[in-house]
């Protein structure tokens, strides 16, 4: 088997699939205008690309790397986030300045519902870990929107800090993390109650969220102060297990789309204008190496196939 790097550059509108035992580009397609967020389908056969400016979706056959579909609809205004159920059948998108989400049939391609947030730049898309619930977080409303993905009808909307966009459930469930970019911080909270359970300071402007598949770390990172924040999720300070941020190491500038490998031994963070990936070896929590790639990456995913 083999892994690849998905890497989307959002100046240049093309996407790399990058091997990531040579770290050699193994090829370098043209996208839409301005390639945001990538997912893969649990299969590993296609990959979903949000092109914002351009209002499209570009699907990509992953046996021979080209773009086999382009899915379009009216209310596209800025798709961005992106999240795909483990059985791969129904993939939900988060349109930015038309303020709603779409659910599109993977098989068809088609969009098969349309549901308005009713709430100012709704972004991304995190799943709670048994994909009954979807979580919408609303950067203008500064609140996260609840959507039941059984009937795919919103159940509430909860306040949050300023500008919180990234977002993403811990493995045990218990917790939805939430990284507010306007007010630096991350928020820990209870699913159940919606209750801050905990809140961390940590770096500056933090836009993504994502877990180690143990459920070990969070990393964020903090667009404008060039680093990434390690939160260790159970932290042993004073006879209490807390989240902790334990480390913030340097990356490049404008850090932004993270992803870890299969195995949670490495991470891979794109910075955004230094064009180029940081490597984080996992065990050792510091910055292996870099690859360099094309203009403005962001969106990242991992593939193996």
């Amino acid at each position: 088997m083999n892994s690849y790097l998905v890497v989307l550059h959002k100046d240049e509108d093309t996407v790399s699939f990058i091997d990531v035992k040579t770290k050699d580009t193994v090829k370098t397609i043209e996208t839409d205008y301005n390639p945001h967020e990538v997912v893969i389908t649990p299969d590993g056969k296609k990959t979903y690309i949000a092109c914002s400016l351009g209002n499209k979706l570009n699907v990509i056959d992953n046996e021979t790397f080209e773009i086999t579909h382009v899915i379009e609809h009216p209310d596209f205004d800025f798709p961005h986030g992106l999240g795909i159920t483990s059985d791969g059948k129904k993939l939900y998108v988060a349109s930015t300045y038309s303020e709603k989400v779409f659910v599109i049939n993977v098989e068809t391609e088609e969009v098969e519902k349309v549901i308005p947030t009713n709430q100012t730049f709704s972004h991304m898309i995190a799943f709670s870990q048994d994909e009954k619930v979807a979580y919408i977080p609303n950067i203008g409303s500064n609140n996260i929107t609840v959507l039941n993905t059984e009937t795919d009808e919103i159940i509430t909307h909860f306040p949050v800090g300023k500008g919180p966009e990234g977002i993403a459930v811990h493995p045990n469930g218990k917790h939805l993390y939430v990284a507010n970019q306007d007010d630096n911080n991350l928020l820990v909270i209870d699913r159940e109650t919606l209750k801050v359970d905990y809140k961390r300071r940590i770096g500056a402007v933090p836009v993504r969220l994502v877990f180690s598949p143990n459920g070990k770390y969070a990393l964020i990172p903090n667009r404008e102060s060039g680093d990434l924040s390690i939160i260790e999720t159970e932290h042993e300070l004073k006879g209490e297990k807390r989240p902790w941020e334990i480390k913030r190491i340097r990356v490049g500038v404008w850090p932004g789309g993270t992803v870890f490998n299969r195995e949670g031994t490495y991470a891979y963070v794109a910075n955004n204008k230094t064009n180029d990936i940081s490597i984080i070896n996992m065990d050792t929590l510091k910055v292996e190496g870099t690859i360099d790639v094309g203009i403005h990456p962001d969106g990242i995913a991992f593939l193996t196939k």
